[in-house]
Parts: C-alpha cells; sequence; structure tokens
C-alpha cells in the first residue's frame, strides 16, 4: 500500500479522544483503530509487537548491520481532536490544485478558499486531499502513522538500507494532553526518538510552550434585586474586573512565534459564583513563571477590595522540550540532512503549543516534531498535499540510513 492508501483507510476510524471520560483511552475508537494496526503490523511481520490495555501500541523493526547502532523510535497519535467530528470522515483528492476555491459541501456552501487561508497557494500544481466540510479530516495525526508504517515498509523492501533497530508506538489521547501519561519509556527502549505529528512540509520543532491552566473563582452574594443596594456582590461582575486587568494584546489573536499569552477559554457564572479558566503559555521559562506570578497579584488585588472574593488554583501541564534537546543536538542535525537528502527545505520553528514529545522528553526518551504534511488542523479546512506525506515517509527513511551511517 501506498502511504496515501494507507492514510484514507486510517481516516475511516473515529478516534476523537474525549477528556471526560477518565479512561485511557479515552474513546473506544482509539483501541479499535490500534486494534486494526496491530494486526497490519504483525502482518508486516515485525517484532516486539505489544498492545496494552490502554491502547499504546509499540513494536520493533529490527536491525539490518552488524554495527552497533543506537536504537530510534518514530511515535505518532491514534487520536484526532474532540474540537470537531471525526464520525464519517469523507475525504476527497483534489487533482493539480489550480489556486482557485475548493469547495467542499456545495448544499452548505462550504468553500476552502486561499483568500481565508494564503497557505493553500503554496500547494499549486499539487493534489491534495481535503474534507467533505462536515468533518475534520484527521491528518493530525493519521498521516504521521501512514508516513510511519509505509517508511517501515519501505526499508523492508530495500534491505540494501542499513539501519538499526527501529521502535515505531502509536498512542492514545494526544489531543486532550494525556499521550504520553502512561507510555512507557523503559519499554519502549529507544535512544531518542521522532513525533511525526508537525505540519507543513519542513516543519522540525523541538521548542514548545512552557504551561499551566488557571482556575480563578469568584465567589459573590445574591440578594433580591430590588433591595440589594450595599448587599449584592455579583461575582460575574468581578470576574469581569479581573478579565480586564490583564494585557489585552497578550492573547492568542495577537501573538505569533516566541511571544507568549493568556487564553481565557471559558466562563461559567452566575451572581453568586463565577469560574475563569485560563491557559498560560510562553517559551521562555522565566516569563512563564511571571505569567503565574501576574494572576497569583492580580487575585490579591481583587481581594483587596472585595475581601475573600477570589481565588485561584494554578496547574503546570508541560514545560519547554529545549532544556532536554539541546545536550543532544546531534538528534537535530540528522532530522536537518535527513531532509536535506529528501529535498526538502527544513524550517526550524517553535511550536505555538505542545507535543507528546515534549512531556516524553522529560521522561528521559528526547524526541523533537517533524512534519507530517497537514494543515489546518482540528476543523473542516484541514488538508494535507500528498507529496507532503511521500517527503516525509523519505525523511523517516533517511534518518533511519543516516543513524547508522553516523555509527
Amino acid at each position: 500500500m501506498t502511504v496515501v492508501d494507507r492514510f484514507l483507510q486510517y481516516v475511516k476510524f473515529d478516534t476523537q479522544s474525549d477528556e471526560l471520560t477518565n479512561m485511557t483511552p479515552s474513546t473506544p475508537g482509539q483501541m479499535i483503530f490500534a486494534q486494526h494496526l496491530e494486526k497490519e503490523l504483525k502482518s508486516m511481520g515485525l517484532k516486539d509487537i505489544s498492545l496494552d490495555e490502554n491502547g499504546y501500541l509499540m513494536a520493533t523493526l529490527p536491525g539490518n548491520t552488524d554495527a552497533e547502532v543506537p536504537t530510534i523510535g518514530f511515535i505518532a497519535h491514534l487520536d484526532t481532536s474532540p474540537d470537531m467530528s471525526g464520525h464519517h470522515v469523507t475525504p476527497r483528492i483534489v487533482k493539480d490544485y489550480d489556486g482557485n476555491d475548493i469547495t467542499l459541501n456545495q448544499a452548505d456552501g462550504i468553500i476552502l478558499s486561499p483568500t481565508q487561508f494564503p497557505e493553500l497557494l503554496d500547494y499549486k500544481g499539487q493534489d491534495l486531499i481535503v474534507t467533505d466540510g462536515n468533518t475534520l479530516l484527521g491528518a493530525d495525526d493519521k498521516a504521521g502513522i501512514a508516513e510511519i508504517i509505509t517508511a517501515i515498509e519501505y526499508l523492508q523492501q530495500h534491505p540494501e538500507i542499513k539501519h538499526g533497530d527501529i521502535r515505531i508506538a502509536f498512542n492514545p489521547d494526544e489531543e486532550i494532553g494525556q499521550g504520553a501519561h502512561k507510555f512507557d519509556v523503559d519499554l519502549f527502549g529507544a535512544d531518542w526518538a521522532y513525533t511525526m505529528d508537525g505540519g507543513a512540509i519542513g516543519e522540525l520543532e523541538y521548542e514548545n510552550f512552557n504551561a499551566a491552566v488557571a482556575k480563578v473563582t469568584f465567589k459573590g452574594c445574591n440578594v433580591h434585586p430590588g433591595y440589594a443596594k450595599h448587599k449584592m456582590l455579583n461575582s460575574i461582575r468581578v470576574a469581569n474586573q479581573f478579565i480586564i486587568m490583564l494585557p489585552r494584546w497578550e492573547t492568542p489573536e495577537h501573538t505569533e512565534g516566541y511571544e507568549g499569552f493568556y487564553h481565557l477559554v471559558s466562563i461559567e457564572g452566575s451572581v453568586e459564583q463565577t469560574v475563569l479558566t485560563y491557559i498560560i503559555r510562553d517559551h521562555d521559562r522565566d516569563r512563564f513563571e511571571r505569567r503565574k506570578k501576574e494572576l497569583e497579584h492580580l487575585t490579591r488585588k481583587i481581594n483587596h477590595e472585595f475581601p475573600g472574593c477570589a481565588s485561584i488554583e494554578l496547574k503546570d501541564q508541560y514545560y519547554n522540550m529545549r532544556e532536554k534537546i539541546e545536550p543532544v543536538m546531534h538528534i537535530i542535525d540528522i532530522a536537518l540532512q535527513a531532509m536535506k537528502d529528501a529535498g526538502v527545505e527544513p524550517k526550524v520553528v517553535p511550536i505555538r503549543g505542545g507535543t507528546d514529545g515534549a512531556q516524553l522528553s522529560f521522561k528521559g526518551l528526547p524526541c523533537p516534531n517533524i512534519f507530517a504534511g497537514g494543515l489546518n488542523f482540528h476543523g473542516r479546512y484541514e488538508f494535507v498535499p500528498i507529496p507532503s506525506m511521500e517527503k516525509a515517509t523519505e525523511v523517516i527513511v533517511a534518518i533511519a540510513r543516516l543513524t547508522a551511517a553516523k555509527a
């Protein structure tokens, strides 16, 4: 099978994750997909295949050289985002994209347009896989899974390419931040790995946000509004006062690159109680810590005006993997060379988010992130250029070859 054949087959599995179930995997569709992949890996003759009760699937392509070569790994995630339905995904191939609008759904008037998504024009003349406008596509990260398995099959068919042991893993629940939580790094047994979970062709990422979540709770006092003077304390109004105390330009819609932000993701409120949920993001660890301190400072300011009204709960989620990658920069050098060998121009960019690789790096498995080729993840406008998936597959093969050559 080609990488496209695999991808079109894989996206038919509904693997949306759900953070509310408190299970691993969080949805049954992920285990069904993992079991399908397990059968495929067995049919390919891979070794050390394991699928645990939490939906973590691992396997080995044994090395074909007598030299001592580091064991490398390639990782992708089974789940798709909860942000958009992944049920009955109906992909369509747009041949030789001409640079004009792509009608995804005629009946509902859903258009994928370069006016709204100018990056489309970077892929003029290429074959694109798009949605029917009703679901996401699932290139994040079924493109990565298809690329890894196709690359492994290619190495099996070309024994003249020397390589060491290669471990592969497919894990659940990356999209809800839990993909690495039950990942057994010791069982995986790689010296380092790469997640195939990036975006556009050429992306190589080894810096990500430091991340935390904050819940700020405001207690009010509700009395009959006709007799409320000097008695009522409306927690919604106090919460609004807190919101406008934060810098309005330090939000996702006003930041890019290495700029961090505060992101108000939900408000749940009544006069009696209001809860604000923020996520805090910054690449720089010192600025990250200052952002958390600022939220605590503003909570104290609110309590100075309204004693006992506000409380805050802060929880760190993950950290910037750069500090774990810098001591082993040769793994970045190999990936850069692999891209060049595959005719891909590398684009080293910071991740404005997190990956399983960030958490795995802090668990002792250095794990930068490589492009899988898709764009506009998590929504109906998601698409993936077929040549990008083919190049990602070539990069995996080149990494295996270069790792053995440099041993």
